[in-house]
């Protein structure tokens, strides 16, 4: 009998198949690499090029630093940070600042852009690692324990050991937990003002080098969140406690025109400067909703399937935890499985053991300061947070 015609659907097996490639499924590739265990990521980008990565993120001593140096890339990582990106400031409504942090190189949280972080993973991966316009539709168990996953394009692969590295709205999550994402009550408004010391230097004057917060007095269920990106462009968030449905028929239309109308309306009382981030930026503003999963969302164990990131603990972005999570899940995954040659389920009980309540820790956080940025005494609540955190012999 021809072994082709059991071929012919493209059913390929994978012995460890990662759905996502983020940077929780891409860390996980590459830890496995160092240790001699091959794996496939499919990601649902047509290609490495497809979309532009933006966005600073800071990666954490104990978090995303120990993730890179699990999978052998602190050195690389280091030379790729952007120095000046620790900078704080943060004003109320007015404009006035009420406090400033100056980047002075000693913090533990240096920034790098997300672009740049990716790029290292995907460099670090043997060729044909990571496979480009795969996007999950179907998840199922296969007899005999492993899982099979159909693909938009048709292609169908199985698979003894599923990780779902695959976001938010993960296809691989209902094979553990009934759990779905939860609207937090936030909306973000995002918008970017381009080449910003050229074209918006006051806004570049208030924003500075790195990140800037301004809050409602009392519970105004308004903020705005900005950053200083490499590019020299400011990326702006206006956080508004809202409907879930605000600003969706505007959305709908296209009409970018009312969109900054009705945005603006939120912070009419602010001062013109800080409207000013919204009502000058370039382009079209984007509307994102902020959802979570519960605080301390767990799951039994189930064979052959695991999750990571945001798919396992998706959380609101207010602990600035959700990369740094994402990276150490996919390292300690990895070495979970390096550690537990030949038997994958100890590795999954040994990494699930661990993951479980150091994500219940970062979104109870992240809950936390969503309710103390968006209630009654946001920038008090800010401010001792900081203070809470700098301890008092940062003073001189």
């Amino acid at each position: 009998m021809s072994t082709t015609a059991h071929h012919h659907h493209h059913h390929r097996h994978h012995p460890v198949a990662i759905v996502g490639g983020g940077l929780g499924g891409l860390v996980l590739a590459r830890v496995l690499h160092v240790h001699g265990i091959a794996a496939t990521v499919f990601d649902l980008e047509p290609s490495r090029e497809a979309r532009v990565q933006g966005g600073m993120l800071d990666i954490h001593g104990d978090s995303g630093q120990r993730a890179l140096r699990l999978a052998g890339l602190h050195d690389r990582f280091r030379a790729l940070v952007h120095p000046g990106g620790q900078a704080v400031r943060v004003t109320g409504p007015d404009g006035a600042l009420l406090l400033a942090e100056e980047d002075d190189g000693t913090g533990d949280r240096p920034e790098i852009d997300r672009g740049d972080l990716r790029d290292l993973l995907l460099d670090s991966l043997p060729e044909g690692t990571v496979r480009w316009g795969r996007k999950a539709v179907a998840v199922r168990p296969t007899p005999g324990g492993g899982h099979e996953v159909v693909f938009a394009d048709g292609e169908v692969i199985t698979t003894d050991l599923l990780i779902g590295a695959d976001g938010a709205w993960s296809r691989v999550r209902p094979l553990l937990s009934e759990a779905e994402p939860a609207y937090t009550g936030i909306s973000f408004v995002e918008a970017d003002l381009v080449d910003a010391d050229q074209r918006h230097p006051v806004s570049a004057g208030l924003i500075g080098p790195g990140a800037f917060m301004s809050l409602s007095e009392s519970g105004g269920g308004t903020g705005l969140l900005a950053h200083k990106e490499t590019d020299g462009s400011i990326h702006v968030y206006a956080a508004v406690r809202a409907e879930e449905d605000w600003l969706a028929d505007l959305v709908a239309a296209g009409d970018d025109a009312a969109l900054r109308k009705a945005v603006l309306e939120r912070f009419d009382d602010w001062d013109d400067r800080l409207r000013a981030l919204i009502a000058d930026a370039d382009g079209e503003l984007t509307v994102r909703r902020i959802h979570a999963l519960p605080v301390g969302h767990r799951w039994e164990r189930v064979p052959g399937v695991t999750l990571l990131g945001d798919a396992a603990h998706l959380m609101s972005p207010f602990a600035g935890e959700g990369a740094n999570l994402a990276l150490l899940d996919g390292a300690e995954l990895g070495r979970a499985l390096a550690e537990h040659p030949g038997d994958t389920e100890a590795a999954l009980s040994a990494y699930e053991t661990a993951m479980f309540p150091r994500a219940e820790l970062s979104a109870a956080g992240s809950a936390a300061n969503l309710e103390t940025m968006f209630g009654p005494d946001p920038l008090g609540g800010l401010l001792a947070v900081f203070a809470e955190h700098r301890g008092p012999e940062a003073d001189g």
